[in-house]
């Protein structure tokens, strides 16, 4: 099976205007994320889908290939899917535009999780450390079965610790959020959880479909595209990885993103 990397770029974001080309170790971000997915050994090529010019012409300065699309997108994946559908690959591998810190192993490790033929999307997941994430709702959770099928993604802890929540019965309630945060924090040992790492590899022709559905209910209650999959019967094949990724949302995440690549260096 044939093999692309497409990644969405949008210029205007609310929070960092011009994100894909703010510099960063003498680079534009983008030039990271686009540069860490041609190491991929499982791909056949990258493209990066945006709205804007400017972007266009600086992928193209270092050698990169970038494909205007429509402004009128309302996410990365009908950007994604809007370059997909003119272009013949098997599988699309959607890789976000603000994650300098990609690994190859990474894309190379949802693009084999096809390999499952009942699966129409890969994707990663690994287990949180960090007690405090369990309760960020910006941290998307899932639960699976026990051959990695995703059951359920969430911006709440899942699964419900029943009996941990419980605490000794002791009139702790779970609406006293306080209590609620303390008691998940005193009990985070006792937790095994798995965040969601938002790297995707699909089929083309779910690709394609999945952007032609409508939102569903629950993907409206939690803001979780993927969600549209599950409620529309689309399997999708997850796997754990050890390698933590830091998307860059604000200027401020750009300061850590920095911190983590000069290690590297």
């Amino acid at each position: 099976m044939t093999s692309i990397v497409i990644i969405p770029a949008r210029y205007h974001s609310t929070r960092f205007p011009g994100k894909p080309l703010c510099p960063l170790l003498g680079k534009p971000l983008i030039q990271h994320v686009y540069e860490n997915s041609k190491k991929a050994h499982l791909i056949d090529d990258v493209f990066v889908a945006t709205d804007n010019e400017t972007i266009v012409e600086s992928v193209m300065s270092f050698g990169g290939k970038a494909v205007m699309t429509s402004i009128t997108h309302s996410s990365g994946t009908d950007r994604v899917a809007e370059v997909a559908a003119l272009m013949d690959y098997d599988i699309i591998v959607n890789v976000q535009g603000d994650e300098p810190l990609i690994k190859p192993q990474m894309i190379d490790d949802v693009i084999s999780l096809l390999d499952d033929e009942r699966a129409s999307i890969g994707t990663l997941m690994k287990k949180i450390e960090n007690p405090e994430e369990i309760l960020d709702p910006n941290v998307v959770k899932v639960v699976f079965d026990r051959e990695g099928f995703a059951l359920y993604f969430s911006r709440a802890p899942i699964p419900f610790y029943r009996d941990v929540y419980r605490i000794q019965d002791t009139g702790y309630r779970i609406q006293d959020k306080k209590n609620h945060a303390s008691g998940i924090m005193h009990h985070a040992s006792e937790f095994i959880m798995y965040k969601h790492i938002g790297i995707y590899s699909y089929r083309k022709e779910a690709l394609i479909a999945l952007s032609r559905m409508e939102p569903t209910e629950l993907e409206r209650i939690e803001k979780l595209e993927q969600l549209r999959a599950l409620e529309n019967g689309m399997r999708i094949k997850t796997k754990e990885t050890f390698f933590e990724t830091y998307g860059v949302d604000t200027p401020e995440d750009l300061e850590r993103v920095k911190k983590c690549l000069s290690t590297f260096l």
